[in-house]
């Protein structure tokens, strides 16, 4: 909660959008960590109800994890030019 209290007062005292930017990457962060826990969730059950095709099932969990990990990155990435630039 320390980091978010952090990002909201950046946030909040930025006048040339440094903060808005380092909001939106953690924002960012936040969403990979849901989305990710999410695949992660669905797969399990997934498995759980069909173990025959657990092989199939936790490589497309793991690519679905990358797709999202990567589409965050770009995010942050774009957060963070914007911040120093």
């Amino acid at each position: 909660m320390e980091s978010l209290s952090i990002l909201l007062q950046e946030a909040a005292g930025a006048t040339t959008g440094q903060g808005l930017a380092a909001l939106g990457a953690g924002v960012a962060a936040i969403g990979a960590g849901i989305g990710i826990g999410k695949i992660g969730g669905s797969a399990l059950e997934s498995m759980a109800r069909q173990p025959e095709m657990m092989g199939d099932i936790r490589s497309n969990m793991i690519v679905a994890a990358a797709l999202v990990e990567g589409a965050v990155f770009f995010g942050i990435v774009v957060g963070l030019l914007v911040a120093l630039g």
